[in-house]
């Protein structure tokens, strides 16, 4: 029975560091923003993040362009890699023209 509860208890752990890793985040898309685009784009993250309205930045991803749309406003950036576009558009999306937010960059 302990082991058991101990199988049960790990497993319960692992599901939920699990999901939480999975799930993208903006804090993490402005630390992204910061290191690999900030220097190519000659921006900050709040001007870059202004470029579009929360609703225009989720086009972009629905329509898979969002990698294009950063080329296009970064002419400098040669690749932004997959793993790094859902945190990368989460950040865009929170602070977005129209959300009232405004990140430290």
């Amino acid at each position: 029975m302990r082991k058991l509860i101990g199988v049960a208890a790990t497993a319960l752990f692992l599901i939920s560091f699990a999901t939480t890793t999975a799930s993208a985040d903006p804090a993490k898309g402005h630390k992204l923003y910061l290191k690999k685009l900030k220097k190519p784009c000659g921006i900050n993250g709040a001007k870059m993040a202004a470029k579009h309205t929360q609703d225009e930045w989720e086009e972009l991803r629905d329509s898979g362009k969002l990698e294009d749309e950063i080329k296009k406003i970064c002419p400098l950036v040669k690749d932004v890699k997959d793993k790094y576009l859902d945190d990368l558009f989460d950040f865009f999306y929170e602070y977005g023209s129209d959300s009232g937010n405004v990140p430290s960059c």
